[in-house]
């Protein structure tokens, strides 16, 4: 694409001006022993630079032979003594060089908040911008410096959504650079997720023509259809864009993303009310097929209908079991299972002068730099170990898995529910299997060989020999996930966290090994579930490392979850 080609090479220019840093940089290291008042801000040589200035009489006003100031050097390789010593001497905070690049915008390129502090207190502009347009915010974003860019937004009120000179904000760089945290930062900062610059691209464009798979996905989940849809100047949707670059995984994605916003956005339709439902009325007519069967060939057949009272209280508790079942069934299924609440504008709510979250970004995750926390589609700053589910569009606290058998996620609200109802449903098949195969093999008229048996009860009980092999061929496939769901819960650990064990910061300890701070050991994770139906999210800080066959078990959980928990989120799916 020609606009791309002529992007990318402003971008190129634009890089070596916003922070002519780096090619001038290595010149100073190789005139470390030049006697100037640059090298010395460079290197924060407080004893020379005095001696410059106050015995040579030096000027810190003046711009070395490259057009940079010694102010510049100082707050790129964050100098604070040497920033602080040179603008008590002169140094101007505003001076701007040949590119119109201020201090603060060379601070901005490694994230240095501690000499950006100091010349923002000094009357640095924070809205200074340079002869391409870009803000202190514009070089944040463009070189991935999460931490500096939420500071200046948070305590000095930079504007997080400016448009520069080609009409790019700070959310085109962070998405073409391909920085997630930045994104999600900016999202959550209501930065305009549509903008188009001169070249009709949105920041989406941008991502989906570098490839960058975890950048689409934090704009997609953030953002609606229409910003699928969007077309550049030469006709070409972010999808397209991917493909024509020969990014597949992310033409990819942004496909299946517009078939899930049709399925979401079609709510009103028959048809999307009846995707909203999922699979949890087929498994219902299921269950209740099988209690039909069961009851009709199994209890009331007429050829069986010599039963003794004990056989007979047995075989009806399969039926109350399973009718238990439905009860948890339907209560998870309609249960909110710990959605966090959105904080997005209202404009019934909501003044328009009223800053979105701006009660939040004292946060202490966003203070400790936990920007996965960010949910740039709550517009919230939620709790470890809750998740943004994609298919319910919500964030969930304790977040297991998204089920698309009972149609609801599995969280910290109804994960009770979810486990009872699968070890009442396995109970009852355990029940009623047993029942079934000894009505049939109790028959006194049943051949002796185990061929002409097996034909003769195929022959005389259809109805229970297909129940019984309906009931054998589910029994495998829940008592798994119910042997799955219960080792979790002994270890207070959700499906999505043994998904993504390796992702989570919480989840790993010294050596950057697995460890699991919510394990209070099997006793009271277990009673702490059962009796309150839920596990506090209380660390426990002195828990050991696991063995290396340990580990091999977590991988082997791992797999196993991610097979029978239904839709389990992984990797990507996170906003």
């Amino acid at each position: 694409m020609a606009s791309e080609i002529e992007v990318v090479e402003e971008a190129e220019e634009a890089s070596e001006a916003a922070a002519g840093a780096a090619t001038a940089a290595a010149e100073v290291e190789e005139e470390a022993l030049k006697n100037d008042v640059y090298t010395a801000a460079a290197y924060g040589d407080l004893e020379k630079l005095q001696r410059l200035v106050e015995a040579e009489g030096c000027s810190v006003a003046e711009p070395d032979g490259l057009g940079y100031y010694a102010l510049q050097w100082a707050a790129l390789n964050n100098r604070t003594a040497a920033a602080q010593y040179i603008i008590e001497h002169g140094g101007d905070v505003n001076a701007a060089d040949h590119t119109g690049q201020t201090a603060l915008h060379w601070s901005a390129v490694r994230g240095h908040i501690q000499v950006a502090e100091l010349l923002l207190k000094e009357g640095a502009r924070v809205d200074a911008a340079d002869f391409y347009g870009y803000q202190t915010t514009h070089v944040a974003a463009q070189y991935g410096q999460t931490a500096f860019l939420y500071h200046i937004v948070a305590k000095w009120n930079a504007d997080p959504d400016v448009p520069d000179n080609d009409g790019r904000s700070p959310l085109h760089w962070a998405a073409y650079k391909g920085f997630a945290d930045c994104i999600r930062l900016l999202l959550f900062l209501d930065a305009y997720r549509g903008r188009q610059d001169k070249e009709g691209c949105t920041p989406l464009h941008w991502a989906a023509i570098r490839g960058n798979l975890e950048a689409c996905t934090v704009l997609v989940q953030a953002g609606k259809k229409e910003d699928l849809m969007v077309q550049d100047n030469t006709g070409l949707t972010p999808a397209q864009l991917a493909s024509e670059k020969n990014h597949r995984q992310v033409a990819l994605f942004l496909g299946n993303a517009r078939s899930v916003f049709d399925r979401r956005c079609d709510g009103t339709s028959r048809l999307g009310k009846l995707s909203k439902l999922g699979l949890a009325p087929f498994l219902w007519c299921i269950i209740i097929t099988l209690l039909v069967i069961y009851i009709h060939s199994v209890i009331s057949d007429l050829y069986l209908l010599n039963l003794t009272a004990v056989f007979g209280l047995f075989a009806w508790l399969g039926v109350f079991l399973a009718s238990a079942g439905l009860v948890m069934f339907y209560k998870c299924s309609r249960k909110d299972p710990g959605y966090i609440k959105m904080n997005i504008r209202d404009s019934q709510n909501l003044r328009d002068d009223e800053p979105l979250l701006k009660i939040e970004l004292d946060d202490p995750a966003l203070l400790a730099g936990n920007w996965s926390q960010l949910c740039a589609t709550c517009k919230i700053v939620r709790p470890l170990r809750s998740k943004h589910c994609s298919t319910c569009d919500r964030c969930v606290e304790q977040f297991d898995h998204h089920c698309p058998w009972v149609s609801n996620c599995i969280g910290k609200k109804n994960k009770w529910e979810f486990f009872m109802f699968l070890v009442l449903e396995v109970s009852a098949m355990i029940v009623t299997g047993a029942i079934t195969i000894i009505r049939i093999v109790k028959d006194p008229s049943a051949p002796s060989s185990f061929g002409a048996w097996l034909n003769y009860s195929a022959t005389h009980y259809p109805g229970a020999v297909s129940f019984l092999i309906m009931d054998f061929f589910l029994f495998f496939g829940v008592a798994v996930l119910t042997v799955v769901q219960a080792s979790q819960i002994s270890k207070n650990i959700t499906t999505n966290e043994m998904a993504n064990a390796m992702r989570y910061n919480y989840l790993r300890g010294p050596g950057g090994r697995f460890r699991n701070p919510y394990d209070h050991g099997v006793r009271r994770n277990c009673s702490d579930f059962l009796i309150n139906g839920y596990n506090e999210d209380v660390e426990r800080p002195d828990q050991p490392l696991p063995s290396d066959e340990e580990m091999g078990m977590i991988q082997m959980m791992t797999r196993s979850a991610v097979q029978h928990n239904g839709e389990s989120h992984s990797n990507y799916v996170q906003s």
